[in-house]
């Protein structure tokens, strides 16, 4: 009474420290089960209902529910695929790229068939595309004319490196710059 003569806002409540899990004492074993999974074929993973299983057959517990193992499960199974991944990156399948702005772009032109006022035309798409930023720009011409050529030539004004061109009805070509791509 006399602290709320005192203050009139009652104090923050304190909290209590986090109950310990109910898995503290099968965290272990679960974890070498996920492990396992990591190897073995889609069909041969655990499922929550067989760590279950398993943790009542060879460990004498089953305190834990359902949901319990489950959302442990669901928390620990990405962490332990990064851990098991962490000594073998450089085997992901990508190549890390740096590129500088403007400094390289690849063109390509390939035909489109498109219904132009009932009849259908065969027109030839130009598309070019940044390497540094990945913006790109299409735009779609009757012919393979000298428009379709200008707009390849802007690549040379932008970019400094060698880049691909294809058009229609020609083998790939390779123009200007230096062998890198």
């Amino acid at each position: 009474m006399a602290k709320a003569l005192v203050c009139p806002v009652p104090a923050k409540r304190k909290k209590p420290p986090p109950r310990e899990s109910v898995l503290e004492p099968v965290k272990g074993f679960i974890d070498a089960m996920l492990r396992q999974d990591l190897v073995a074929p889609t069909k041969q993973k655990h499922t929550i209902d067989r760590i279950r299983e398993r943790l009542a057959a060879e460990h004498d517990f089953e305190l834990a529910a359902y949901s319990t193992v489950r959302d442990y499960v669901r928390k620990r199974r990405p962490g332990l695929v990064l851990e098991a991944k962490e000594g073998c990156r450089h085997l992901d399948g990508t190549v890390p790229q740096s590129k500088s702005s403007g400094e390289e772009a690849e063109v390509d032109f390939a035909d489109v068939w498109l219904d132009l006022a009932g009849q259908r035309r065969k027109c030839v798409l130009f598309t070019l595309r940044m390497s540094y930023s990945g913006k790109a720009v299409h735009r779609v011409f009757a012919t393979a004319d000298r428009k379709a050529a200008d707009a390849a030539d802007f690549l040379s004004r932008v970019s400094s490196r060698r880049r691909r061109t294809r058009r229609p009805g020609r083998r790939d070509q390779d123009s200007g710059g230096d062998s890198a791509l």
